[in-house]
C-alpha cells in the first residue's frame, strides 16, 4: 500500500512538471490557485488551555477499546491496544465544568518498554468563534512523564492551515480505572 502511495505521489509531481515544459496544456484535475488567499490575512499565535477527560467506565465511557492488548508478547504496557476516543474537553479540570468540546480519534499502545501512545485526534471546538472548527493533533504521549509535547499538524474553519504543538501533562488519575484528566496547552499557528 505504501509504494502504490508513493508511486502515485511521484507520478503526480512528475505530470504537473512536465505538462508546463512541453507546452502542452496541464491536465484538467490540477489548477493553480491565484492570488493566495492567505497573503492578505495576517498569521497569528493562539494558545488554549483546556482539560480532556478521559473515562473508561461507567455506564457512559468516552474511551472503548476497539482492539486489545496483543496476548502473544509478553509486556506490561498493553502493547497493541487500540481505543477508539470521544472525549469532553472542558475549561476547568471539574467534569461538569463548561464544555468546550470533544476529543475524536484514537490512541494506540505503541511502545512495549514503556507506557507510550501514539495519538491521532481532532479537537472539535463547540463554543465562541470556534465552534465548528478542528484541530488535528498527531504523536507520540509517554503517559508518565510529567510534561509531554505533540504536534498540531493542521487544522479546519477558522484553524486551516494551522500547525503548532500541545504540551499536555496529567491533571489526575486512577490506576484502577484507569480514567484520567489532563491538562493541554495549545499552541496554534493560525491565520
Amino acid at each position: 500500500m505504501a509504494k502504490i502511495i508513493i508511486t502515485l505521489l511521484l507520478s503526480l509531481t512528475l505530470f504537473s512538471q512536465t505538462f508546463p515544459a512541453t507546452g502542452e496544456e496541464a491536465p484538467t484535475f490540477l489548477k493553480s490557485v491565484k492570488p493566495n488567499p492567505m497573503t492578505h490575512r495576517t498569521e497569528k499565535l493562539s494558545h488554549f488551555r483546556f482539560y480532556w477527560h478521559d473515562t473508561l467506565t461507567g455506564s457512559n465511557p468516552t474511551s472503548i477499546t476497539i482492539i486489545p492488548p496483543a496476548s502473544n508478547i509478553t509486556s506490561n504496557t498493553a502493547f497493541g491496544q487500540v481505543n477508539m476516543i470521544d472525549d469532553p474537553l472542558t475549561e476547568k479540570p471539574e467534569p461538569g465544568s463548561k464544555l468546550l468540546g470533544r476529543a475524536q480519534g484514537f490512541y494506540g499502545l505503541a511502545s512495549q518498554e514503556e507506557v507510550g501512545l501514539l495519538m491521532a485526534m481532532n479537537f472539535v471546538f463547540s463554543t465562541g468563534k470556534y465552534s465548528g472548527s478542528t484541530l488535528t493533533v498527531l504523536g507520540r504521549n509517554l503517559v508518565f512523564e510529567k510534561v509531554r509535547e505533540m504536534p498540531v499538524v493542521g487544522g479546519s474553519g477558522v484553524f486551516r492551515f494551522a500547525r503548532g504543538y500541545v504540551k499536555i501533562n496529567t491533571y489526575s488519575s486512577d490506576n484502577k480505572t484507569r480514567n484520567a484528566v489532563v491538562e493541554y496547552n495549545v499552541y496554534v499557528l493560525h491565520f
